[in-house]
């Protein structure tokens, strides 16, 4: 879907209400900004979040001991806590 919205002259802009709604930002909240070569990405929280474990998975596959929680853990078996 592609809509056109308008940037105000102090730079606002609004999310159409149906678009807002959707994303589970009808009371406000918070998205995040990427700027790429192509444009910019607006996300909110959850969407980067996905993003970002979708982008560490291509990387790790199903290689368990890549993990945070494993590194952690090997840290702290490591470290004798």
């Amino acid at each position: 879907m592609t809509v056109q919205v308008m940037i105000t002259p102090n730079g606002r802009m609004s999310l159409p209400a149906d678009i807002r709604k959707r994303l589970g930002l009808a009371g406000g909240g918070a998205l995040l900004v990427e700027e790429t070569e192509d444009g910019v990405i607006l996300r909110t929280v959850a969407q980067s979040i996905a993003h970002a474990q979708a982008l560490a998975k291509k990387y790790t596959g199903k290689n368990v001991d890549a993990s945070v929680d494993a590194f952690l853990a090997r840290r702290r078996e490591e470290s004798g806590e």
